[in-house]
């Protein structure tokens, strides 16, 4: 249905800004967080969007926090209305072995990547459970299904976002809401590219596809889940990886 109300959590990263730019092509009304516009010039970024056509909103908010949430919720429902699609993307990574990783960077990746996706989906589940109808798609990573090394925070934080999704989707089928989970492999953005070419050509040479996804790829997968017609499908893990990770 055009003109859904979607909310995208760190929309304006790399995969972000394909889902926002995905989404709004075929006809949402999208709205993505940001913790802070100034220092991450969101205002250029919805400037280059709006340049393709693409409106695309905007309200502060730190995920990681339940009572920033709350009022982000307020604030989306005064200036925009009611959430009807949440795509729950909003990561980072603090990557170290674990047996050399500070605390800090142990809880920074869970509040950010895990904690998040309660602290956000709780603001609008209610609602959407209310009006009988609601898509949520969190974003997790194929190192969440494999492990990956250095990444024991990242990936326990990744693996939880689908046991996450599987009791909500059970949770919640009969009210219309389905929730799902899209895993990407390695994907061509910033963050990779500043990958060294030699760590980087390694991590190509175990994808089967011989290449990384481009974000628009992630974008698509997410844009169907979200999509009215996709409401049988609920509780699934949707892997877009190349072939780098493969299982039932």
């Amino acid at each position: 249905m055009a003109g859904r109300l979607a909310l995208v959590t760190g929309g304006n990263g790399g995969i972000g800004t394909a889902v926002c730019r995905e989404l709004a092509a075929q006809g949402y009304r999208v709205v993505t967080t940001c913790v802070d516009a100034k220092a991450e010039r969101v205002d250029e970024w919805q400037a280059q969007l709006r340049e393709e056509g693409f409106e695309v909103g905007y309200v502060e908010c730190n995920v990681a926090d339940y009572a920033s949430c709350q009022r982000m919720a307020e604030q989306m429902a005064a200036s925009y209305g009611e959430v009807e699609v949440l795509i729950n993307l909003a990561g980072i990574t603090r990557d170290a072995f674990c047996h050399k990783m500070d605390h800090k960077d142990w809880q920074d990746v869970v509040d950010i990547n895990l904690d998040s996706v309660f602290n956000v989906t709780r603001q609008f589940l209610n609602g959407m459970r209310d009006r009988g109808f609601g898509r949520i798609v969190n974003v997790s990573s194929v190192n969440g299904q494999t492990g990956q090394f250095g990444q024991a925070n990242y990936s326990a934080a990744k693996a939880g976002m689908h046991g996450f999704t599987m009791a909500l989707a059970k949770e919640n089928a009969r009210k219309g809401v389905s929730v799902n989970t899209v895993s990407p492999g390695y994907v061509a953005t910033s963050m990779t590219a500043a990958i060294p070419d030699n760590v980087r050509e390694q991590i190509v040479s175990q994808i089967p596809a011989g290449r990384m996804a481009e974000p628009g790829e992630i974008a698509r997968v997410i844009a169907f889940l979200a999509a009215d017609e996709s409401g049988y499908i609920t509780g699934a893990n949707v892997p877009v990886n190349g072939g780098q990770f493969c299982s039932f």
